[in-house]
């Protein structure tokens, strides 16, 4: 991890085009401009977790549905009359 000091105004360059500007800075947060091509995504952690999580709740899920559909049929089966 590289760890720079930067005030209000500065920038850093990443390769592909990317600019990062510190916008503000206070005691308790930064605030920052990040400038990218289009074809670049960029994201918070926080909805990289929340998306990462929902898929594991959704294939836990299907998991589950699979395997209980997989027990056969839940009610017991009436008796003919023979």
């Amino acid at each position: 991890m590289l760890i720079l000091s930067r005030k209000p105004g500065d920038a850093i360059i990443i390769e592909g085009g990317i600019r990062v500007v510190v916008l503000a800075c206070d005691r308790k947060s930064v605030r920052l401009g990040i400038e990218a091509p289009p074809s670049v995504t960029i994201l918070r952690s926080e909805i990289v977790t929340a998306i990462a999580e929902e898929n594991q709740r959704a294939t836990d899920t299907a998991d589950a549905n699979e395997w209980l559909s997989g027990l056969g049929p839940t009610a017991p089966s009436e008796p003919t009359d023979s």
